[in-house]
């Protein structure tokens, strides 16, 4: 199939500080978050300004990449849309469109299966290519990343970066978006839940340490946010400082294994809440950077379009399932990652 655009499908972020509200009662409609849970949220974005740097981080990716594509000789211009705040994937599809494009790629901003990171994003091509109507083009999803060596080796490099910042022995500890446990399981058919969130992050950190040659790590989430009698992966990232200060640990790295930029739950879940703590408890603290200003990042997207347009191999460091890739927002199996079920109590 001949491809036209390449669409980059993102979170999206508040760039002024009246936005904030309306982006946060964006993200959370129909989950049941607490109004003072938005309150507190909303204090954290308007501490950095109002403005979360998830949007200049991503055109600044989308720079690199089409810088990649140049070089590679690809011409495939490259459009930018979210799912909670501007530039709407909405109205960006409702634009290719105008724009002639009949056919595209999508890179979804997440490495990972689940829900939130995989399924939702196949919602927002549906919902995007429903506004644009009857020319809307065919939209086709790259896959999941989380193994692939690239991704590996730049989160790698950046520990190694961080740890060089810490005086010492160290515990590396992995870091990821919580979700609730029945979404996690909600992984669907494809065999044993290697569709599932939780274990793909577990193998993206494995993949990291081995290439670290570290034996020992933790694995561990951060920004909650639904109502407190939902369970949601643990241990938290705040509670398992405090584990690791009462066994006498020295100093930490913390690697954002679950992200792949540098956004605000990144900034604040751990440059702030985290490395507070650390200072607390008087531990050694330091974070790797997340991949997406890494030249390697841009050369990754670019393999993963290179897949469908030239039949580029798959490069992978996993046995796991290489998912994720649909078209049109269609799931990739029956019953796949589905959302959680609200609790109605």
């Amino acid at each position: 199939m001949m491809y036209q655009a390449l669409l980059w499908l993102s979170f999206g972020g508040p760039e002024r500080p009246e936005d904030v509200r309306p982006f946060l009662e964006n993200v959370t409609r129909g989950r049941g978050v607490p109004p003072e849970r938005l309150d507190e949220v909303e204090q954290h974005y308007l501490g950095f300004g109002g403005v979360s740097p998830i949007n200049a981080l991503n055109r600044a990716a989308i720079e690199a990449v089409e810088a990649e594509l140049a070089a590679r000789g690809i011409d495939l211009p490259v459009y930018f849309g979210n799912r909670n705040w501007h530039p709407m994937a909405e109205d960006t599809v409702g634009q290719m469109a105008r724009d002639g494009v009949t056919s595209a790629l999508v890179f979804p901003t997440s490495a990972y299966g689940g829900y939130s990171a995989c399924r939702q994003y196949d919602e927002d091509i549906l919902r995007a290519r429903a506004a644009a109507g009857e020319g809307a083009p065919e939209l086709t999803k790259l896959r999941q990343f989380f193994d692939h060596p690239l991704f590996v080796s730049a989160f790698a490099d950046a520990v190694r970066a961080a740890a060089a910042d810490v005086d010492g022995e160290y515990r590396l500890v992995f870091t990821a978006h919580s979700v609730p446990v029945s979404a996690d399981r909600a992984a669907g058919p494809p065999s044993e839940g290697g569709h599932r969130y939780s274990r793909q992050v577990a193998e993206a950190a494995r993949l990291v340490a081995a290439d670290l040659g570290v034996a020992e790590y933790d694995v561990v989430w951060q920004s909650r946010s639904g109502p407190p009698q939902v369970p949601w992966l643990e241990p938290d990232i705040l509670d398992h400082l405090d584990a690791l200060h009462a066994k006498g640990v020295p100093a930490v790295v913390l690697c954002p294994v679950g992200f792949v930029s540098d956004h605000l739950e990144v900034v604040w879940d751990l440059d702030t809440e985290a490395k507070d703590r650390a200072t607390e408890l008087g531990m050694g603290f330091a974070r790797a950077t997340a991949p997406s200003g890494d030249p390697r990042f841009a050369e990754l997207v670019v393999e993963l379009v290179r897949e469908h347009l030239a039949d580029a191999p798959v490069r992978k460091l996993s046995d796991f399932t290489a998912a994720g890739c649909t078209v049109n927002g269609a799931p990739c199996a029956v019953g796949c990652c589905e959302p959680a079920q609200r609790s109605r109590t």
